[in-house]
């Protein structure tokens, strides 16, 4: 499913780095597609491509998305580092021949979650946060729960994030607040 050319196609537009990541959320979105009973090939696609939009350079970022007739909310046109979520769901359209609803949204939404999250998505998005590169305070402890509950390892992960944001005076995605307000609920 996911061939040689992809790998160079991902590899040359987003940078070793980022690619290497790419590949280590691809690995983590398959344990935990086995873990939870999910599509494993829907999960290996969507971790593989959850960054395809994250191109490199903020103006080429901002090109193509003008490109693809992206419209921007406010939240986006002011914290850029959203941009890639949209951009990366139409990307893997055109760019990568992948048509499935289910893989786009999860490419979609990794970065900002959003209310009535499927399984997929979810796992694209806290495979994201732990794979096996990410190194931060509180990760092990995220990537427990993972493997526990996934709706409470999103929640805490979305808790730190949105401190994060909060410490930087970021705007905050409306998705992000909805998402973390129904996974308090559930």
């Amino acid at each position: 499913m996911i061939g040689t050319w992809m790998h160079d196609k991902l590899k040359k537009n987003i940078g070793l780095k980022r690619y290497n990541h790419s590949i280590g959320v691809m690995n983590t979105s398959i344990e935990l597609a086995k873990h939870y009973n999910c599509s494993v090939e829907k999960a290996a696609l969507a971790g593989f491509l959850h960054d395809c939009g994250k191109l490199q350079g903020e103006k080429n970022l901002l090109k193509v998305a003008s490109n693809f007739d992206i419209i921007l909310d406010n939240v986006m046109k002011n914290n850029k580092e959203l941009i890639h979520g949209v951009l990366g769901e139409v990307l893997a359209k055109k760019e990568y021949n992948v048509m499935d609803e289910e893989v786009l949204n999860a490419i979609r939404f990794h970065t900002t979650g959003r209310e009535d999250m499927s399984l997929l998505e979810k796992i694209v998005y806290i495979a994201d946060v732990i794979e096996p590169g990410r190194s931060f305070k509180g990760v092990e402890e995220i990537r427990e729960l993972a493997y526990r509950d996934i709706n409470k390892s999103i929640l805490y992960s979305m808790d730190n994030t949105i401190k994060f944001i909060v410490d930087r005076g970021s705007l905050m995605h409306l998705d992000t607040i909805k998402a973390r307000n129904q996974l308090i609920i559930l």
